[in-house]
């Protein structure tokens, strides 16, 4: 008679997984850590968090990501930045990886994604290193019903061999990494990296394929829940503060990073939280301070002592992109069911480098509709590789969150277009990042007047104050915010020089320009009247 290691075996036959060595099924988390220190894969920290290093890969490789290209899917993807691969390279790649697998020991994780009945997808991850197993336990939905996970039939199933190099030459990739997903296989093969991102952000690319098709809009932002049944939404890339914002102590954590919104109201893609902890202090951020010092965290790429097995949070030897990935209930005050109501506030997260836009202004629906597209921010050293520490740079991610869109942006926006209207949205573009001057002039916005800032969004304190027209932009700023110097509020007051102001303030509505006009030239003409006017 069959044993249940044998119904497994079977499963991974028709993946071409087989003769391999060890199949750990959905360990839990003390047998991963045993299993991940005793193949040297990371060391265990002072209360419990797993320290790995991820070697050459600290961040996402946008360049090593592939969708193969076939039909049906063909005609819906955004090829204007997605890269194409072909499906008879996909098999041969698939059939090396495979091989590359025989005789290795395998860890499987059956889980979920989509916190709502309508739209909850199983899926399954198979590592070939126990630690990744545990980052797709931390972050995705669990199961821990046995019997239903003897049912479980996923519908995407990613294949992460980290330690495979693909040969470009031969395997028609970039280089030794790749992340390639097949729509129409339901495949996901991701090697030659060991960042743990790629497993989430890949899913995250699914979905946004998936969802839209059945009416979801799915989205790049964290939410949180406010006690009188508010909703909000924070749009934004990496480094804009938007892990940070969501967890508010004096509101619901519903999830740090990707939500859908459907008819019924928002719900949390996942089961985890993945926040970037470079100068994490526990005054600043308490709550996710405590989750970098408990057990089942991961921590990639930070700095610990050997000795004592204590971490140094300021320490970015290794990277400024330092990351925690923990279970989005480690966070004291959560929405246990991941789901809530439609949002009242959205705010889109900016980081601009070059000190002109106003830490808060209150946006139409044209403008929260161009803003949404154009997606502008400032890369940071650590979050962008290829920068040296203290270096930035002007980036315009559309819908905020480019490397992860499987559509055109255009589908996104039209879909967030008709939610706004229909549900009277509040639309707000803040920027957490330089005041008074460029990045290497000044300081950025104090994380205190930031926090300010959204609790007067979230309560209402905006909602009647003057606000007054910003000239290059035409955005509506509002003179007085409780807890933010009137100075810090508009650009124009904060810089030394009012004509250094005027050329940098110029120079960016012309960027925006610029791009919208490579980019969205066929957007409709309400929201081309949301960019910055003319001079």
């Amino acid at each position: 008679m069959p044993t249940e290691h044998d119904l497994w075996r079977k499963k991974l036959a028709p993946l071409g997984l087989t003769e391999f060595g060890e199949l750990h099924w959905n360990a839990t988390t003390p047998e991963l850590y045993e299993h991940a220190i005793r193949h040297g894969e990371g060391l265990m920290a002072h209360l419990g968090p797993f320290v790995v290093n991820t070697g050459q890969h600290r961040g996402r490789s946008p360049n090593d990501k592939f969708v193969v290209q076939q039909p049906p899917s063909e005609p819906h993807i955004w090829w204007d930045e997605t890269k194409p691969f072909a499906p008879e390279m996909f098999d041969r790649l698939r059939g090396r990886v495979t091989a590359y697998l025989r005789g290795c020991d395998l860890y499987v994780q059956d889980c979920h994604v989509c916190n709502h009945p309508d739209y909850r997808m199983p899926i399954r991850v198979i590592t070939q290193k126990a630690w990744h197993s545990l980052f797709a336990r931390d972050m995705f939905l669990r199961v821990f019903d046995r019997e239903e996970l003897l049912k479980h039939e996923p519908e995407f199933t990613v294949i992460h061999s980290g330690d495979f190099r693909a040969d470009k030459e031969q395997d028609g990739t970039n280089s030794g990494a790749f992340i390639i997903i097949n729509f129409e296989e339901r495949i996901c093969l991701i090697g030659g990296t060991l960042y743990g991102g790629e497993i989430k952000k890949a899913i995250f690319t699914i979905l946004n394929y998936l969802l839209p098709g059945k009416g979801v809009l799915s989205m790049h932002c964290s939410a949180n829940l406010g006690d009188r049944g508010d909703t909000a939404l924070f749009f934004g890339l990496s480094g804009t503060g938007k892990t940070t914002l969501s967890a508010d102590p004096e509101r619901l954590l519903i999830g740090d990073d990707e939500h859908g919104w459907c008819d019924d109201g928002i719900f949390n893609f996942e089961g985890g939280c993945y926040a970037k902890v470079i100068n994490l202090s526990r005054e600043a951020e308490p709550a996710i301070y405590e989750c970098t010092r408990r057990f089942g965290t991961i921590l990639e790429n930070v700095a610990m002592s050997r000795r004592t097995r204590r971490i140094d949070l300021d320490d970015d030897t290794f990277t400024e992109n330092t990351r925690a990935a923990y279970p989005v209930n480690y966070i004291g005050r959560i929405v246990e069911e991941g789901r809530a109501g439609h949002p009242k506030n959205v705010v889109f997260l900016t980081c601009d480098a070059d000190g002109v836009m106003p830490p808060v202004s209150k946006l139409n629906p044209n403008q929260a509709l161009y803003h949404f597209l154009s997606g502008y921010t400032a890369d940071v050293a650590g979050v962008d590789t290829s920068l040296e520490k203290g270096q930035t740079r002007p980036r315009f991610s559309p819908c905020f969150g480019a490397p992860f869109l499987a559509r055109p942006p255009l589908v996104y926006a039209q879909m967030l277009g008709e939610r706004i209207k229909k549900h009277r949205v509040n639309c707000w573009l803040v920027n957490t990042g330089w005041v008074g001057g460029r990045y290497d002039q000044s300081d950025r916005v104090k994380i205190q007047f930031t926090r300010a800032i959204i609790r007067a969004i979230l309560t209402g304190g905006l909602a009647k104050v003057e606000m007054v027209t910003d000239p290059y932009f035409g955005l509506a700023i509002p003179v007085e915010c409780p807890g933010v110097p009137r100075k810090v509020l508009i650009p124009e007051q904060s810089w030394r020089s009012k004509k250094d102001y005027t050329a940098s303030a110029q120079m960016v509505a012309d960027r925006f320009r610029a791009n919208f006009e490579r980019r969205f030239a066929d957007a409709a003409k309400s929201i081309l009247a949301g960019g910055p006017p003319k001079a």
